[in-house]
């Protein structure tokens, strides 16, 4: 059972040149057709400048979209306008961001910041509000002690926890985790996905998570979209994507992952160039530019989608039969 669907979404900037002053358009996010199923946790991966945040901020309703449907509760987010649906919307989606620090205000003590969604979105009391602050911290490995406190005297890891906490506040089924834990030391990296691992399980959660990192995704993921120029290029199953990945992008991804079991082999996939910038697409199949198997119509068609199983899905022209 899908709990969102992404269909044909484009997302684009304007920015200003700074040479011409002339307004340059920025093609973040280019036709995503994306479906979300209940229970899971979906990864999403590609390099820095892929779209990947800018997807999570649509989703959101954090920047405008171009065109397109994201279907939540069989309703088109992007057509909600009114305050009590967006409230409504609120209540059962939320995000965690890469840098917990800055997603705190530094200004108010956590018992503040936890309690706020409740206080504007609930009509409970305070003795009820504190008991579920305490409950959310303990669901986070965290006490109440923790409340009378500034976001400045924890560690990175308890921010973190902190941040989480907030975001379970109104007890969401879907959650956004956009670089969760890059911030954060390689030792409480894991503490943190295996946090959200078991939030997932006990409270029948939805995660999309968004990560460069293929180790942490590999071990957190149930499938994977790899995402290049604002396309999912590739899609499937974890170990699908890790044991027989199809795209020469997605290939030469996992080729930059160290490789702990001998038995596994990669293919050796070389790019070529760096990632396009999004002011200016190539035409074709936007990975063309650095593939090392591009071909003539790779520069001027755009491929399909191929079905290897009804789990996993690719766009390359190297599968035509």
């Amino acid at each position: 059972m899908n709990l969102l669907e992404i269909n044909d979404l484009y997302v684009t900037y304007t920015s200003a040149n700074k040479v011409s002053s002339e307004k340059e358009i920025i093609n973040a996010v280019n036709g995503i057709n994306l479906d979300i199923k209940k229970g899971e946790i979906l990864a999403v991966a590609g390099e820095s400048g892929c779209g990947k945040s800018t997807l999570a901020k649509a989703i959101m309703k954090l920047v405008e979209t171009k065109s397109g449907e994201i279907i939540y509760d069989d309703k088109n987010i992007v057509k909600i306008r009114k305050k009590e649906d967006l409230r409504h919307f609120y209540q059962k989606i939320q995000m965690i961001f890469q840098n917990p620090y800055s997603s705190l205000n530094p200004k108010m003590k956590i018992g503040k910041i936890l309690s706020e969604p409740l206080k504007i979105n609930t009509k409970y009391n305070k003795k009820e509000i504190e008991a579920i602050l305490e409950q959310k911290l303990s669901d986070v490995g965290l006490d109440k002690s923790v409340l009378d406190l500034y976001p400045h005297e924890f560690s990175g890891g308890q921010r973190q926890r902190i941040a989480i906490a907030r975001a379970l506040m109104l007890s969401p089924e879907f959650i956004i985790a956009d670089e969760p834990v890059s911030a954060l030391d390689v030792s409480i990296q894991a503490q943190i996905i295996n946090l959200i691992k078991s939030l997932k399980d006990n409270f029948n959660l939805t995660f999309l998570f968004i990560s460069h990192d293929l180790g942490v995704i590999r071990y957190i993921s149930d499938r994977i979209a790899i995402m290049y120029l604002g396309e999912i290029i590739e899609i499937g199953q974890t170990e699908e994507i890790f044991t027989d990945p199809k795209h020469p992008y997605t290939k030469a991804l996992l080729g930059s992952v160290p490789q702990l079991d001998a038995n596994e082999k990669k293919e050796d996939v070389k790019l070529t160039g760096e990632l396009p910038s999004p002011r200016n697409l190539p035409s074709g199949c936007k990975f063309h530019t650095r593939c090392p198997y591009a071909m003539d119509k790779c520069k001027t068609q755009t491929p399909e989608e191929k079905e290897f199983t009804p789990t996993h899905k690719c766009k390359c022209f190297l599968f035509d039969e």
